[in-house]
């Protein structure tokens, strides 16, 4: 790229800016420091000239300003040996006569700087050298040496025909010299250039010299020698004259030595310019006597001055020369027209310009330049508020010089590179907050979401639609921006493999489809007439959804009028469309797990709450996201003997399957052990040693509570459950007392049941922990939350225990209140309400019997006298219930002991019991055919529809229940 750009260089360009141009590229692609250009000199050979240098300070170029070719430095070894050379450590060149490169070395350079030296073909064995200094640590590698290489020879072919490679001894000794007064040259400095010694006697102003004057000054008179001191100042410019005369006044006055520059006449009436150097002789009193000196041609100095003054003069970058009061004395042609005409600004104070006084900190820049002695440069804006310019400052002993370079271009293609490089991070930004957002979807409609928020607004998009793939037909997913009318209409209207349409065109493909206009889509895809014109855009982009090959579908991003994506943003889309085809495809999967999961635990939990005259309930349950992670929460109602119910909630730690099982586990089991009719603290027992055979990484927490509606007491355990809340018929509020059990599968029974006494139409709620604990709440301010919502509702709750929708609205209620919105829980939340209607006295009927044969008997008649007082002298049922009655008293009287005592229940069927002292429990025995005995309870299970033994504190009671007639229930 570098290269391409030399190549560009205008062929008219000077040799100075082709040297300067070719080096600062050179530095800039291997990052040097700096670097220099050194060419041979003209006739005299053995020296190497810098003519040129690059980011760089004046007091570490000052000692390279002069070297000898068979010097040791790099440039010397380059340019003699033609070869690359490299230094690891910088140090100052060999000294050439009369100057000692050492002697000007700063001294304060870091240690370590390298440098590498490539040699400048020239003409012949006539070579210069390209160098570079690199930074402590850095050393070039091949590439770097190569370019280096690369730009030398570029740089020789462009100054190939140029005098520049050549350069005549005036033009050198104007390079090494520069600005400034003069000094006698050297004697080596005038080798190889002709120069006539003289003497001039003060006392008879006679002139000698050591050859003839026209052999070195062409064109003057030879004779001007013979006339003396008075015929040399004739031939003197009258301009020079007294300048030439007070300076050998001031030389011959100071005893000293002096140099003096003017101009003489040629025979042929023009003028050459030349160089007198010279020393006063004295006696031994110290009188002047004499002066000697040499004289030589520098007209080719004048004219390379004037060569260089044209060029500064015209050269496109601005320069202004500034004196010691900071007043202008010289400014070109591209000064002017920034800072206006020569005569309207010469003389006067830079900074009171009213082009610069735009430029901010001008005056303390160039101050602070000038005390440091160092070059500075920096950018400003131009006074037209577009253009750009970079001022470089270069301190000199008569003040300070400027050079300004229009840098508009170069600021243009940094903005556009700036802007370039903001739309590619805004474009990664984007495409990392969507590919955020779709890794975090869960189903389609999040997938949904995230794309019409990121990618919408980011390209001003007005519509958005996803279509699946459900078999070879498209269907609609979801839509952003588009009226449902038209989404039912496109519903299923397109096929995957149909190329008649833009997005089975765009699958088989696999690239994103850009339609700009309706127009263009109507001529692509004509019979997508009717579809286009209820649409309502302007134009469409179909991105393809395609993962592992396969199509799953289509993403339409639509605009309100015509548009044509440019390069990036179809980039940006084709990057995009992997994305959402790969999240849409892990939305399906997930739904598909979903509904897997849903189903299980549908299964798992009770799919309807018995209807039971005792209590009307009402349930809800709330996973805690959506999705395949079930969780562990349950409830159940189970009908108990004696008219009582059992109530459970559960709760298992953690969600997923695993969870999900475990819970539907231990409500069979629960379920199970409530056949066995063990109390509560039994239960709890059974269930913990369940959960712990699943490992210690399982636990549970539970709570189970009998309620029987006869006492009206509720007798329950707990295992970590938080306590139900008890709302009284008179709108209080109060809390179960709970012992702080662990959970199960952590606890050490026994466990401990606990009994309360209900009023009757008491509502009773019991929850997890998931209702009224958040990551914003406590269970304390929760469960005071939940009490204040059921002391509002419970008046206004119906107490039918024929109808649970008053106990349904207010689940919803409970839960809408104390969830958050829109699902997002940490936790599931399980509720179970239940109100209780004691059994009425003028159902229960209960007698003691006698511990003799006759008990049987007198049983039989307080049967049919109760079943008549009851309307239920139904001659089956009566005749039924005293065969059961009957055989189970028998058992007692032959099997058990007293006291013995007959209780007969009208619930929800109709329920004998015959209790007794006795800890045995009946069980029906296979008989043969001569067996006398053991036919008894077959005969009970027989005849009725449930029956069964519960162990009490006292003893044992066995049951039996029968359905009631129609009319009676």
């Amino acid at each position: 790229m570098r290269m391409r750009l030399l190549d560009a260089v205008d062929e008219d360009r000077h040799d100075v800016e082709v040297l300067l141009t070719a080096l600062q590229q050179a530095v800039a692609e291997v990052r040097g420091l700096g670097g220099m250009v050194h060419l041979p000199g003209g006739g005299m050979s053995g020296i190497l000239y810098l003519v040129a240098d690059s980011g760089l300070p004046e007091s570490m170029t000052r000692p390279w300003l002069i070297i000898p070719v068979r010097g040791t430095a790099p440039p010397s070894t380059a340019a003699r040996n033609d070869t690359l050379t490299w230094q690891p450590d910088l140090a100052p060149p060999d000294p050439v006569p009369g100057r000692d490169p050492a002697a000007l070395w700063p001294s304060r350079l870091p240690a370590g700087m390298g440098h590498l030296a490539v040699p400048v073909p020239g003409g012949g064995r006539r070579r210069g050298a390209l160098s570079v200094l690199f930074a402590p640590g850095d050393e070039p590698g091949a590439a770097e040496c190569a370019f280096l290489n690369e730009v030398a020879a570029w740089m020789s072919g462009r100054l190939r025909s140029s005098g520049i490679l050549n350069p005549s001894p005036a033009l050198l000794r104007a390079l090494e010299d520069g600005p400034g007064p003069r000094k006698p040259a050297p004697a080596w400095d005038v080798e190889g250039v002709p120069s006539l010694t003289y003497t001039w006697d003060l006392r008879t102003g006679e002139l000698t010299s050591d050859q003839p004057v026209g052999e070195v000054l062409a064109g003057i008179d030879p004779g001007v020698m013979t006339g003396g001191i008075e015929a040399w100042a004739e031939l003197i410019h009258p301009d020079d004259l007294p300048r030439a005369v007070a300076g050998f006044d001031t030389g011959i006055q100071l005893r000293g030595g002096f140099q003096n520059e003017y101009r003489i006449r040629r025979q042929d009436g023009t003028y050459l310019w030349i160089e007198a150097c010279a020393r006063t002789v004295t006696n031994e009193e110290g009188a002047p006597v004499k002066v000697t000196g040499t004289l030589r041609d520098s007209s080719e100095t004048h004219a390379a001055a004037e060569s260089v003054g044209w060029a500064l003069r015209h050269m496109s970058d601005g320069f202004v020369s500034l004196d010691t009061d900071w007043r202008i004395g010289f400014l070109n042609q591209a000064a002017e027209r920034l800072l206006g005409t020569a005569g309207d600004v010469a003389g006067a104070v830079l900074w009171d310009l009213p082009a610069v006084r735009v430029v901010p900190g001008l005056e303390e820049r160039c101050r602070a330049t000038a005390a440091e002695g160092r070059p500075a440069g920096f950018d400003i804006p131009g006074p037209d508020g577009t253009s750009w310019y970079h001022l470089r400052l270069v301190p000199v002993p008569e003040g300070l010089t400027l050079y300004i370079t229009d840098t508009t271009e170069r600021h243009l293609r940094e903005a556009e590179r700036a802007s370039a490089e903001r739309a590619a991070e805004e474009r990664a930004a984007l495409v990392q907050r969507i590919t955020r957002e779709l890794a975090e979807a869960v189903t389609a409609q999040d997938v949904m979401a995230a794309v019409a928020d990121g990618v919408m607004t980011p390209l001003g998009a007005t519509g958005l639609i996803v279509l699946g793939a459900v078999g070879d037909r498209l269907t609609v997913v979801g839509s952003r921006g588009y009226a449902e009318r038209f989404t039912r209409l496109l519903d299923g209207e397109w096929t995957v493999g149909d190329t008649a349409n833009p997005v089975g065109d765009a699958l088989r493909t696999r690239t994103p489809l850009c339609i700009s206009s309706p127009e263009e889509f109507l001529q692509r895809y004509p019979a997508t007439k009717i579809l286009v014109r209820e649409d309502g855009k302007q134009a469409w982009a179909f991105l393809p959804l395609a993962v592992s090959g396969r199509g799953i579908g289509a993403a339409v991003i639509s605009f309100d009028r015509p548009r044509v994506l440019d390069d990036d943003e179809r980039t940006l889309l084709t990057a995009l469309s992997g994305l959402i085809a790969q999240a849409l495809e892990r939305a399906g999967l997930y739904d598909e797990a979903t509904t897997r999961a849903r189903t299980l635990q549908r299964s798992l939990l009770p799919q309807a709450l018995p209807e039971l005259p005792e209590v009307t309930t009402a349930a809800r349950y709330q996973p805690a996201k959506q999705g395949a992670d079930v969780g562990g929460d349950w409830y159940d109602v189970i009908p108990l003997s004696a008219a009582r119910v059992a109530l459970v909630i559960g709760d298992v730690m953690g969600h997923g399957m695993a969870e999900a099982a475990t819970m539907g586990g231990l409500r069979t089991a629960a379920r199970t052990l409530s056949e066995l009719e063990l109390p509560p603290d039994e239960i709890l027992g059974h269930l913990n040693d369940i959960v712990g055979e699943l490992g210690t990484d399982a636990f549970a927490t539970c709570l189970y509570g009998v309620y029987d509606p006869v006492t009206r007491l509720l007798s329950y355990a707990s295992a970590g459950q938080p306590p139900p809340a008890v709302a009284h018929p008179d709108g209080t509020v109060t809390f179960l007392s709970m012992a702080p059990d662990p959970p199960l599968g952590v606890a050490a029974p026994p466990f401990e049941t606990r009994e309360t006494l209900l009023p009757a139409g008491s509502l009773l709620a019991l929850y997890s922990d998931g209702l009224v604990e958040s990551k914003d709440r406590d269970v304390t301010t929760g469960m005071r939350h939940l009490a204040e919502l059921l002391s509002r509702s419970v008046n206004a709750m119906p107490a039918s225990p024929a109808d649970a929708s008053g106990l349904d609205a207010l689940c919803a209620t409970l839960t809408s209140a104390l969830l958050p919105a829109h699902g997002a829980l940490s936790d599931d939340a399980a509720l179970l309400l239940a109100r209780t209607h004691p059994l009425d006295a003028q159902n229960i009927a209960e007698w003691p019997l006698p511990e003799d044969p006759m008990a049987a008997s007198q049983a039989r008649e307080l049967v049919r006298a109760q079943l008549d007082d009851w309307d239920l002298a139904d001659e089956d049922l009566v005749m039924t219930t005293e065969l059961l009655v009957s055989e189970l008293v028998g058992n007692v009287v032959r099997h058990a002991c007293g006291p013995i005592r007959l209780r007969m229940l009208r619930s929800r069927a109709l329920i004998c019991e015959v209790s007794d002292a006795s800890l045995t429990t009946p069980h029906i025995r296979h008989t043969s055919a001569t067996d006398e005995g053991g036919r008894g309870l077959q005969l009970i299970s027989a005849l009725c529809e449930r029956w069964g033994t519960r162990h009490t504190r006292t003893g044992k009671s066995i049951w039996t229940e029968q359905p009631l007639p129609e009319p009676s229930r």
